[in-house]
């Protein structure tokens, strides 16, 4: 799965997922573009490790996925440093637990405008470029809350519900034009994020960590596993490749057998 000449960009990918998926990506010969809305000297520096271990080119570009001109600019920049743009991970997303009455109406539209809206922004303007050339790829990290519900995550399901319904529109817009369309759908993955977390539920319901883990955190996922952003990139990977070419408008479940039940 050699993908030496292509180029990819992968929003929110300075940690957990995302930087996940551009290492692999990197790993398999892309140069990548990372991003994520800080502008840190630890960003660009990430983004010269990443080219110093993998020998790839690589560039750090800050860019708001909750203001769509941003979300555009960020491909126009990848287009100018590198080229071309052959690869778009539209990964970026954020997270509020609480009920429908009391949700506050500002973090709904934040998450729909980072978790939705920015893969819109983002993909329109990677088409024409990805149509010039022939060929491209876009992978939408969704999730099993795009298949399935939780109570109090009203806007995280409702957008990554339209982000499972946006890349099939992507597919049919772009079928025999040498452009797929896909989305992978994690289940819990054991990135910083989640492990912060862990010591939390541990106090709050007064448990070991291997204990809240298992009964809690994976009690929807039957492997009683975590997925790891290794996998995570390794599907995005192969989907990136020639083997996928008939593979798009499709959701691939990475969740430990979660929406199986």
């Amino acid at each position: 799965m050699n993908l030496q000449g292509k180029v990819a960009v992968v929003t929110g990918s300075n940690s957990g997922i995302g930087l996940g998926v551009a290492t692999e990506l990197a790993k398999a010969g892309a140069s990548v573009a990372i991003n994520s809305f800080t502008d840190r000297e630890e960003d660009h520096a990430l983004a010269a490790k990443l080219a110093a271990e993998h020998g790839v080119k690589a560039v750090y570009i800050a860019a708001d996925m909750s203001k769509g001109e941003e979300c555009r600019t960020l491909v126009a920049k990848t287009a100018g440093a590198f080229g071309r743009c052959d690869i778009l991970v539209n990964n970026a997303g954020i997270q509020h637990v609480e009920g429908i009455e009391t949700f506050p109406s500002a973090t709904w539209d934040r998450i729909i405008a980072i978790n939705l809206s920015s893969a819109f922004h983002t993909t329109a303007a990677a088409l024409p470029l990805m149509r010039a050339q022939g060929w491209g790829r876009i992978v939408n990290i969704a999730s099993a809350h795009g298949l399935t519900a939780s109570a109090f995550k009203s806007a995280y399901v409702s957008a990554k519900h339209g982000v499972v319904g946006f890349t099939k529109v992507t597919a049919l817009e772009t079928a025999g034009q040498g452009i797929t369309a896909n989305a992978i759908c994690p289940g819990y993955v054991l990135t910083p994020l989640v492990e912060a977390q862990i010591p939390d539920q541990m106090k709050a319901h007064n448990m070991g960590r291997e204990e809240v883990i298992k009964k809690v955190m994976l009690a929807r996922q039957p492997s009683g596993d975590f997925a790891t952003v290794e996998e995570i990139g390794g599907t995005t990977v192969f989907l990136c490749s020639d083997y996928a070419a008939q593979i798009t408008g499709t959701s691939i479940s990475v969740d430990g057998g979660w929406t199986a039940l």
